[in-house]
């Protein structure tokens, strides 16, 4: 790779790993699977990092490797994962009814087919539009609609997240991300807090 090109490609690192690692973070539901996950994306792309470069969007590019990459995942080892409810070792726990709420929406994530929350990740978490996500996903976006009207439903079903919005606290009803109503998930190396 020309310097040049090495340089835009860590210029490109620098500016979009926190965003990546989150959205693997969410996709897979693993702090430490999406680093890997991440740089699994970001491998490939320093691959053939001049034909991503020239691309509309490098960031969509990107994307949409991640996407694949954590897809790859299921189809290659065929094995079931069981998330789990509570955090990794290492995390305090914070009082806060927002932060419980959050833990039982990425919970409530975690359950939803792989499709769908990869839908409702994009859509509404990276806010991308329909078309962007029908664009990433390689689908319509009449899949996307229907996808991300069903991941909704279940994540309103999910006990403790439907009726939050009457107790005061933010809920499913405005995923976060969600138009009009934007809560952004703080970081810490890509992990949520």
């Amino acid at each position: 790779m020309h310097a040049e090109d090495e340089a835009q490609f860590q210029a490109f690192v620098q500016a979009r790993w926190a965003h990546l690692v989150r959205t693997a973070y969410l996709l897979s539901g693993d702090r430490h699977y999406a680093e890997d996950l991440a740089q699994a994306a970001l491998a490939k792309a320093y691959r053939s990092w001049r034909r991503v470069n020239r691309s509309e969007n490098p960031e969509a590019y990107v994307r949409r490797i991640l996407v694949s990459c954590n897809s790859d995942r299921f189809r290659k080892r065929r094995v079931a994962e069981r998330l789990t409810a509570a955090p990794p070792e290492g995390t305090g726990a914070d009082p806060t009814a927002r932060v419980a709420q959050r833990e039982l929406l990425l919970e409530a994530l975690a359950g939803l087919p792989a499709r769908q929350r990869a839908v409702v990740v994009l859509r509404y978490w990276d806010d991308l539009s329909e078309a962007e996500v029908a664009q990433t996903l390689g689908c319509s976006a009449g899949t996307v609609k229907s996808q991300a009207a069903k991941g909704l439903a279940k994540l309103r079903a999910y006990p403790g997240l439907g009726a939050s919005e009457e107790r005061g606290v933010p809920g499913a009803r405005g995923v976060p991300g969600a138009r009009g109503r934007r809560e952004r998930l703080t970081t810490d190396h890509g992990g949520v807090k």
